[in-house]
């Protein structure tokens, strides 16, 4: 009987109704359509960003993150292998050495930092080797060719096709040395990064290095960003080595993760005052409502209706309203979300270059995650039900006399 009796009171004042409707409406379609955008361009850069370089995951000797040298390495024994082969959700793996140089043509020389990969694993793993500025990459692990970055090679002064000294101090401590042929140049749009890189062949790196079977690092891309908590909890189950530790992207790039905090917390600060101004409204209308029936709310206090039961009417109308509102409003914003999927904002030449710069994609993207439409549909319903509080205390404390006077 409640039920019905607050359906025919919401249409009592129609203009009143669908104008709070059409508010709660606007609200959860821009709430979902701002967060989906928010949400899924942060994937998107994520993405672009661990695949460029880092790795969705990396395996590494437990101090290295901290203590980035030749001594904290490790070897890929036959559990890392078969863990790294057999877990869901992996889909292929890099090895790595990282090293400092020096590099040096003729009677320039330069600081470098160096990088030992295998190039045919890493095109599966990373897209930094699409990166070819002049010449090409090298496809062989052992041989005596290298990449240098595009500005290394300026400042030393030489071309692609030249050979050079690299000198480094190896894991034994000894200082090691060797030519090797640049066959090309890499350029990332950071000077700095492109002042300093060199990229060899892994066992070529070894050898150079003195470090035998070691590496330092193994890059890991997964299928799926939402996947990593998983994937990282098996590969730990299954290594169950105390000495080697597996981190996500947002350990191994703590900038780009506290950027993205940052302008998380923006957007929610902003969605939160949009859903409190539609509180307001929400409570607005209710008022009106209820001080408008206060000498019907009387007459039917005066005959034996408990204050409770009103009360109980009054929350009812409201989460008619809201629970209309938002499933029109869920309904709208999946679709605009969806569009936004299939047909990403693309930036402007300006702000395009400055996402280049940041190895991001210039483009605004959206997403379907089921939790924005749950989240803002809870907070949307939790803040009806909260202001429609005043309205309803007014209910409960109305005295059946005073209600029939009321006009």
């Amino acid at each position: 009987m409640l039920l019905k009796l607050a359906w025919r009171n919401i249409w009592r004042n129609k203009r009143r109704s669908l104008i709070t409707l059409a508010a709660v409406v606007f609200a959860a379609v821009m709430a979902i359509a701002m967060r989906g955008i928010q949400l899924g361009t942060y994937a998107l850069n994520i993405r672009s960003v661990v695949e460029l370089f880092s790795g969705y995951l990396q395996i590494q000797e437990k101090n290295y993150l901290d203590n980035p040298s030749l001594t904290s390495s490790f070897i890929i024994d036959s559990k890392i292998l078969d863990a790294l082969k057999s877990t869901k959700g992996v889909v292929d793996y890099a090895p790595r050495i990282y090293a400092d140089g020096l590099i040096s043509y003729k009677d320039n020389s330069r600081g470098a930092a160096i990088f030992g990969i295998e190039p045919e694993k890493e095109k599966n793993v990373t897209t930094f080797v699409q990166n070819i500025n002049s010449g090409k990459f090298f496809t062989s692990d052992s041989s005596n060719q290298i990449v240098v970055g595009d500005q290394l090679l300026k400042n030393l002064d030489a071309k692609v096709g030249d050979e050079i000294v690299l000198l480094a101090q190896g894991y034994d401590g000894t200082l090691g040395n060797q030519k090797f042929k640049i066959v090309g140049t890499v350029k990332f749009g950071v000077q700095e990064l492109e002042s300093a890189l060199i990229f060899m062949g892994l066992k070529s790196a070894q050898s150079l290095l003195a470090m035998g079977s070691k590496v330092n690092v193994v890059a890991i891309k997964a299928d799926d960003l939402n996947h990593l908590e998983e994937i990282n909890d098996q590969l730990s189950s299954k290594i169950r080595n105390s000495n080697i530790k597996i981190l996500s992207w947002d350990k191994i790039n703590p900038e780009l993760e506290q950027a993205i905090q940052l302008d998380n917390v923006s957007g929610i600060f902003f969605l939160g005052i949009l859903i409190v101004i539609v509180a307001f409204g929400i409570l607005n209308t209710v008022l009106m409502s209820v001080i408008e029936r206060f000498r019907e709310f009387g007459v039917v206090l005066a005959i034996g209706m408990p204050q409770v039961t009103l009360t109980y009417l009054v929350y009812i109308e409201t989460m008619l309203i809201t629970f209309i509102g938002l499933v029109a409003g869920n309904i709208f914003g999946y679709a605009i979300n969806y569009y936004f999927i299939l047909h990403p904002i693309i930036l402007g030449e300006e702000l395009k270059k400055l996402y280049e710069i940041y190895h991001f994609l210039p483009q605004l993207k959206s997403t379907l995650q089921v939790s924005i439409f749950f989240n803002v549909s809870l907070s949307i319903l939790a803040i009806s039900l909260a202001s429609c509080f005043y309205p309803a205390y007014k209910v409960y404390k109305l005295e059946p006399l005073k209600g029939i006077r009321h006009t």
